[in-house]
C-alpha cells in the first residue's frame, strides 16, 4: 500500500507538459530508497520523453537529475543511511559483464531501466495516482517531485554541507561531458580538441578539457553569447558556424592537421559528418547528441583506416561512485564553475524553466523543491 503522498510534475500525454499535482509512493523495497527532493536539473532527455520521442508510458513522473536528503532506507541498503545527502544519477543491475567490469553505463538492462520502461524490473511503479500506476522509476528516481523512491545504485553519497542546488546536474549532463573528455579522449600534452555544441554538456566538456593537458579547445556554436562563455570557461578558440564554415575553420586553426579528439553533442547529423572529417590520424570522435532513432551518417572507411575512431557514449562512460564525488569536490573548490551554466526556478516554474530552456536563454535550469 502506498506510504507516502507527495507532490510531482507530471506529464499526461505526449507533448502535454508538466502539470503539478499530488501522487502517492509505494512502500521501499529492500534496495531502495525515499528521498526528500530538494532540487533536480531539466535535461534534454526529460523534454524528449515528454514530448513523445521516446516510448516511455505517460501519463508519468520525470525527472533524473535530482539531489536531496534520504528520508528512508530499505531493509537491504548499505550505501547510504538517513541523514545523508545525496544526489541522484541513473540506475544498473549491478550484475551483469559490463557492470562487473566498471562500466555501468552500458548495462544490459540500461534501456529498461532508465529510459523507456516507467516501472520496475519486476512490473511495478513506486508512484500512483487515485489508485492507478504511473510511469515512474525514470532513470532508477522520477525526480520531478517533492519525494522519490530510487534505487540504491542511484545513489551518490555527497557532504553534508554540499550546495545540493548547485551540485543536481552533475548525474547526466554534466557528467556527460565531463566523462567523454576524461574517460573516452584521455587527451595527451598538446591535443587539441573540438567541441560542437555549446550547452550544458558541451560547456562541461569544455571545462574539463580545461583541467587536462589539452593545449588547443575549440567550441563551435551559433549562438555568440555561448561562445563567450565557452571562451571564459576555457576554450582556447571559438567557431560560429552561422558565419563561418565548420571544417574550412578547423582547417585553419590546426594548419590543415585536424583535430586529436571531437566531443559532439548538438545531435545534428550533418555536425556529426563535418566534425568526424576534422579528425587527425589516430583521432576519436565521441558521439553524445542524440538524433531521431534510424538516423545514418556517411563516413568514407578508407578515411578511418590511419586509426580514426568514431565511439558512442552513453552517461559519460561514468562509474558514478567514482566520478560524481570527484565533480562535487571540483565544483565546490571553484575549479569547475557549474555555477556559470546553472540557473535556478521554483519547482511550480517547471514550464517557465523548460521555454527558456528551448529558447536557449537558459543553459541549464534546476528546480527548487
Amino acid at each position: 500500500m502506498p506510504t507516502t503522498r507527495t507532490t510531482a510534475a507530471v506529464v499526461e500525454s505526449p507533448g502535454a507538459g508538466f502539470s503539478i499535482g499530488e501522487v502517492s509512493l509505494d512502500e521501499l523495497r529492500p534496495d531502495e530508497i525515499r528521498v526528500r527532493i530538494v532540487a533536480a536539473g531539466v535535461c534534454h532527455t526529460d523534454l524528449g520523453v515528454a514530448a513523445g520521442a521516446l516510448p516511455f508510458p505517460l501519463p508519468g513522473v520525470l525527472g533524473h537529475e535530482g539531489a536531496g536528503v534520504v528520508e528512508e532506507v530499505g531493509t537491504a541498503v548499505t550505501r547510504v543511511v538517513t541523514g545523508d545527502q545525496v544526489l541522484l544519477s541513473y540506475t544498473s543491475c549491478g550484475r551483469c559483464a559490463n557492470c562487473r567490469d566498471g562500466h555501468p553505463a552500458y548495462c544490459e538492462t540500461w534501456l529498461p531501466a532508465n529510459l523507456i520502461g516507467g516501472r520496475r524490473p519486476d512490473g511495478t511503479s513506486p508512484i500512483s495516482r487515485d489508485g492507478s500506476p504511473l510511469g515512474g522509476h525514470f532513470f532508477g528516481q522520477s525526480s520531478f517531485a517533492g519525494h522519490a523512491v530510487v534505487d540504491e545504485r542511484s545513489v551518490v553519497k555527497v557532504a553534508a554541507d554540499a550546495p545540493l542546488d548547485l551540485l543536481a546536474p552533475l548525474g547526466c549532463g554534466i557528467m556527460t561531458g565531463a566523462g567523454a573528455v576524461w574517460n573516452v579522449l584521455a587527451p595527451r600534452p598538446g591535443a587539441t580538441l573540438l567541441v560542437t555544441g555549446a550547452g550544458a554538456v558541451g560547456l562541461s566538456a569544455v571545462m574539463a578539457a580545461r583541467l587536462t593537458p589539452a593545449a588547443r579547445i575549440i567550441a563551435v556554436d551559433r549562438v555568440p553569447g555561448r561562445l563567450e562563455l565557452a571562451r571564459e570557461l576555457g576554450a582556447t578558440d571559438t567557431i560560429d558556424t552561422t558565419g563561418e564554415d565548420l571544417a574550412e575553420a578547423v582547417g585553419k586553426l590546426t594548419d590543415g592537421r585536424g583535430v586529436d579528439g571531437v566531443v559532439e553533442t548538438t545531435g545534428n547529423a550533418g555536425v556529426l559528418r563535418t566534425a568526424i572529417g576534422t579528425l587527425a590520424a589516430r583521432g576519436t570522435a565521441v558521439v553524445v547528441g542524440a538524433p531521431a532513432f534510424g538516423t545514418e551518417v556517411p563516413v568514407d572507411v578508407n578515411f578511418l583506416l590511419p586509426g580514426r575512431h568514431v565511439v558512442g557514449l552513453t552517461m559519460g562512460d561514468a562509474e558514478t561512485q567514482a566520478l560524481v564525488p570527484t565533480l562535487a569536490e571540483l565544483v565546490t573548490t571553484g575549479r569547475f564553475p557549474l555555477e556559470r551554466l546553472v540557473t535556478h526556478y521554483e519547482f511550480g516554474q517547471i514550464g517557465q524553466a523548460v521555454d527558456d530552456m528551448v529558447s536557449g536563454k537558459t543553459i541549464k535550469p534546476v528546480l527548487r523543491l
